[in-house]
């Protein structure tokens, strides 16, 4: 009589480390699901190479908007498109991420970003007009919005479940810091060498990205061809760009009541719409996928980062305002001041990526929520003159609830799914944080514009409230006190979507399986390659169910229409 498979106690015991004992054996297994795979650091370090230039890029401009106007002799209204066009631009090309990775596999799309932001960044450098310069800016934006997503799939489709985690953590830094980097070193670039040159620094460091990722990045592409959703395509590119310029529009006048802004809100989201209602109908794979929606881990992941996108770019918006306008900071050192925000996100990723996967997910959030709303109370007073030391300290505690909180839901947005659905999940999650953060910056700046006008008359505006030392008067203060209550708010209404993230997360159900993943393939025993998957799946936090999108698709994919593709 052949021995029975062996079980999940006994695949952790009998480990090679410790052949006798369990818990020796367990720790061993620890310490190796600590420890980031060689190959997997090096690609990490070489995507976060080209991504530090993009995300750098954006704030560097935003400093030389003045002096570009300067240069080209425009007014404001006709410079700001500098950084609106990018802006559209990165909207408009999101969408296409995903199905771009399954066509034409995720190192091709990395290295054409990389090109059309180096050529952009090029062109821009050598713009003789602002119309040139907006022109090449879109360029540049093209290539620019596909970066983050593409960082986001690639890894978490190389990560395995238990390293993915640690991974989330690595990839969410340079997103926090180069809003404090940004600034200082678009002011001394701008101050000490020449505006042409905040676009020429790109060239070298596109180069060298490039470069690396010829070299390190495996060409990998889905087995099956989809075909691209066109019309959903027209429906959500556009919706997202002009959804995305309302908002923008309502920061920059003050107030939602304005044609300007009303019109394209309410186009942009009439499309979006169309295109939820053509996603869940049409028979081929949309554009970005709907039915992902079911999973109840992803849902509560995208519903957070929408939400916590609101607190989180409002308030990053919000505090360097209020150090320039309120308490008398030039640029740079509005960026410098946000530097304990940098530390605070750093010690927690030091500190909580390492042991992610031992702790629950859904405490985690909850906690990381609860330590960034602390984090905002002392901003909230303001009106009060708080002391430096406690706004950095609000600062630090803020960057490690972020730390705390976006380690589990950049993780959970992919708990369960399956190798093939990264790239439109990670589509779904980033067009989600876009909108959200549209929305927070900009209902903060109508609420502080708004709060102004009450203090200072119909005309006045956020850039005409503040003055010089001691002649900025004392309820420019109470105004960006009373403002600060909103990213409060958003992180508390964050919460009741956190209990929809699982209490241990799975990861990726397609990648690769780590040593303590062995079990069910091995509880499957002789059943056969289908059977494993199945049970694999289940232990993913979803049951096996029939084909409708792919072999072994869990339960809440199921729907009323299979997806038709052509050529598989």
């Amino acid at each position: 009589m052949s021995s029975p498979s062996p079980t999940a106690s006994q695949l952790a015991q009998n480990s090679p480390a410790e052949p006798a004992g369990g818990a020796v054996g367990a720790a061993a297994a620890a310490v190796d699901d600590d420890k980031l795979d060689p190959a997997l650091v090096r690609l990490a370090l070489v995507i976060l190479v080209g991504v530090v230039a993009v995300q750098l890029d954006a704030t560097i401009t935003s400093v030389a908007i003045q002096t570009l106007g300067n240069q080209f002799d425009v007014g404001v209204s006709t410079i700001q498109w500098v950084s609106t066009g990018y802006l559209l631009a990165l909207a408009m090309v999101i969408p296409l991420t995903g199905w771009s990775v399954e066509r034409f596999g995720g190192k091709h799309m990395w290295i054409l970003s990389l090109a059309l932001f180096l050529v952009g960044s090029a062109l821009c450098g050598v713009a003789w007009s602002a119309g040139s310069l907006i022109g090449f800016r879109v360029l540049q934006g093209l290539g620019g919005g596909m970066l983050l997503p593409l960082m986001q799939t690639i890894l978490a489709q190389e990560a395995g479940p238990s390293q993915l985690p640690k991974v989330m953590a690595a990839v969410s830094v340079p997103a926090i810091l180069t809003p404090i980097l940004g600034p200082v070193l678009g002011g001394v670039i701008v101050d000490n060498v020449s505006w042409r040159w905040i676009f020429f620094i790109n060239i070298p460091v596109c180069i060298i990205a490039i470069f690396l990722a010829r070299r390190v990045m495996r060409s990998t592409r889905s087995s099956e061809r989809h075909p691209l959703d066109i019309r959903g395509l027209a429906l959500l590119s556009p919706g997202l760009a002009v959804a995305v310029y309302g908002f923008s529009e309502a920061g920059s006048k003050g107030n939602f009541a304005n044609a300007h802004v009303l019109v394209p809100m309410l186009i942009g989201l009439a499309l979006l719409g169309a295109f939820a209602v053509h996603a869940l109908r049409t028979r081929i794979e949309p554009i970005i996928d709907l039915r992902l929606l079911r999973n109840p881990a992803f849902l509560g992941a995208t519903t957070l980062m929408f939400l916590f996108g609101m607190s989180l770019f409002g308030a990053m918006f919000l505090t360097p305002l209020y150090e320039q306008v309120a308490r008398g900071r030039d640029a740079t050192g509005a960026g410098l001041l946000l530097a304990p925000q940098g530390v605070g996100l750093g010690l927690g990723m030091l500190m909580i990526a390492p042991r992610a996967n031992r702790l629950s997910a859904r405490a985690m959030v909850i906690a990381g929520l609860a330590v960034t709303a602390l984090g905002q109370i002392a901003y909230t007073q303001a009106g009060h003159n708080p002391a430096e030391w406690l706004l950095g300290l609000s600062l630090m505690l803020r960057g490690f609830g972020m730390a705390l909180t976006m380690i589990p839901v950049m993780t959970a947005t992919y708990h369960g799914l399956r190798h093939d659905q990264i790239p439109r999940a990670t589509t779904t999650s980033r067009i989600l944080q876009q909108i959200g953060g549209s929305i927070g910056t900009a209902v903060l700046a109508v609420v502080l514009a708004s709060q102004i006008r009450d203090h200072a008359g119909a005309d006045a505006t956020i850039g005409s409230a503040g003055g010089a030392g001691g002649d900025i008067p004392g309820w420019v203060a109470d105004a960006f006190g009373t403002t600060f209550w909103l990213p409060l708010v958003f992180s508390i209404l964050s919460v009741p979507a956190a209990f929809l993230i699982p209490k241990r997360l799975a990861g990726p159900a397609g990648s690769a399986p780590s040593a303590t993943e062995t079990a069910p393939i091995a509880a499957a025993g002789a059943a056969g390659p289908t059977d494993a998957t199945a049970a694999n799946t289940e232990a993913a936090g979803a049951a096996p169910g029939p084909r409708v999108i792919a072999d072994g698709a869990p339960r809440w994919l199921q729907g009323d229409l299979e997806y038709d593709h052509p050529g598989a």
